[in-house]
């Protein structure tokens, strides 16, 4: 669910937040931030729990957000009422740091509109690619990622070459 105005949007996230759903939010986020958005809150008051994928995702954005390209101020990305799993697995991962941490009911400034994007239907390409760049990023943010995703990113580089060298069957 997304709730957006002209520079400030929240996206609620409930249920399992994974890889599947990942592809979707970021293709949101990166929309988004195309209108000129510059202020995200990410609700996750019914959000059970992330894998690292969808984390990887997150933490990318985080850095993208905290580190503008044309020398602007940080813009700001807040994460609503994480449970502690969650805010733990920030933790644990190192990007937590990335993050304004809140809690409470949402105050949402000015003229809002409610939204439910399309599911996207990526390919098994694109999932893979997309899990790939996820584990890459958290390694790049912190080093002490790189001994818990290595194999993985090993497995998912050679699956992703596998799948980009035969074409793809439609269903």
């Amino acid at each position: 669910m997304v709730l957006a105005g002209k520079q400030f949007a929240c996206i609620k996230i409930a249920g399992r937040a994974n890889f599947n759903a990942s592809i979707n939010f970021k293709t949101v986020l990166t929309e988004l931030r195309q209108k000129g958005v510059s202020c995200f809150v990410i609700e996750l008051s019914e959000c059970l729990l992330m894998d690292s994928t969808f984390l990887g995702v997150l933490a990318g954005f985080g850095l993208e957000m905290s580190q503008p390209p044309d020398r602007s101020p940080p813009h700001l990305l807040e994460l609503r009422n994480p449970n502690a799993r969650i805010t733990e697995l920030l933790e644990n991962l190192g990007v937590l740091h990335l993050f304004n941490i809140s809690r409470g009911p949402l105050d949402t400034p000015g003229t809002m509109e409610t939204s439910s994007p399309e599911p996207a239907h990526p390919s098994r390409a694109e999932v893979t690619r997309a899990c790939l760049e996820a584990h890459q990023t958290l390694m790049a943010i912190n080093p002490e990622n790189i001994a818990r995703f290595k194999e993985v990113t090993k497995f998912l580089a050679e699956d992703l070459q596998k799948l980009q060298d035969k074409p793809e069957r439609k269903s």
